[in-house]
């Protein structure tokens, strides 16, 4: 008697035991998602040298690591940050090339001068850095406004480019999400920038003017017509992760088909904090655009 009702009711038992499991994977919490995430970055590593650049009214700062390992590679960091937001990226990159990675004028360790900020502003300082430092050419990495100033610099000076990376950047205001400082990722970005600045800045209480005037950057530039990025002959990577708080993904799209020849990357499950987000990830892609 016992056995029948054994195997009979083995498969109710199993079916009792999936649906409890279920319930209890239902119960648990789930892992929060990378893009609702805003990890610190990894420390720098020791640079092999840093210095400033006075130019235009500003001194610039500049850290350089891996010195004659290769072909030079430039960061560029986004608004209100600073170079140390590099972090997860440097290991990756100085086994095969020269690193240099500059504070944007009036970030990080960088003075402001007396200019109002604007992206070729921005492009000249990178510039004269690559001058002090007699490095003609690079690969230019950039990030947000980094990559905004890539794109200036493709455009006016391209001589100076050998590849173009530009990730979670626009070519015009109207790419900009209206909202995007009520997002609550961004906020705690910006929140973090403040702290940061206030550690690393020359003018550590002047966070509030330092936000406004990039603020009215980003409400009134760039603004790069389509026949200016097509004639943009670098080979570029634009960008983006596919919760970008920030940037409109049409907009990306849409800058991807105005440059020549230009690849369109969408990295999943992350933001405009992707290299923070999932820095293997990105770091893959990233290091096989630049050595490839």
């Amino acid at each position: 008697m016992l056995r029948p009702f054994g195997f009979a009711a083995a498969p109710l038992l199993r079916a009792f035991a999936a649906i409890a499991f279920l319930a209890a994977a239902t119960a648990a919490p789930m892992a929060e998602e990378l893009w609702k995430t805003l990890p610190d970055p990894q420390p720098l590593p020791k640079p092999d040298t840093t210095g400033t650049v006075e130019t235009d009214g500003a001194k610039i700062w500049y850290a350089t690591f891996g010195e004659g390992k290769g072909s030079p590679v430039l960061l560029l960091h986004g608004g209100l940050g600073n170079s140390d937001y590099w972090g997860n990226q440097l290991p990756a990159l100085t086994d095969k090339h020269e690193v240099i990675v500059i504070d944007t004028r009036g970030h990080g360790r960088s003075t402001k001068g007396d200019k109002p900020f604007s992206y070729d502003l921005f492009a000249a300082d990178a510039l004269a850095v690559l001058d002090h430092l007699k490095i003609d050419k690079v690969a230019l990495v950039g990030w947000s406004d980094g990559g905004i100033t890539g794109l200036d610099i493709a455009i006016n000076h391209p001589e100076r480019l050998s590849k173009l990376w530009a990730f979670g950047s626009n070519y015009n205001a109207s790419g900009v999400k209206p909202d995007v400082d009520k997002d609550p990722v961004f906020s705690k970005y910006i929140e973090k920038a403040g702290q940061d600045y206030a550690k690393l800045s020359p003018t550590p209480n002047d966070y509030e003017a330092f936000v406004n005037a990039l603020v009215a950057l980003w409400y009134s530039q760039p603004d790069y017509k389509p026949e200016q990025l097509a004639k943009i002959t670098t080979p570029t990577v634009i960008a983006d992760g596919a919760y970008d708080e920030g940037i409109k993904q049409e907009h990306t799209a849409e800058l991807a088909k105005l440059i020549p020849g230009a690849t369109l990357l969408i990295l999943p499950d992350v933001s405009h904090f992707a290299h923070w987000q999932n820095p293997s990830l990105y770091n893959e892609k990233l290091v096989a655009f630049v050595d490839g």
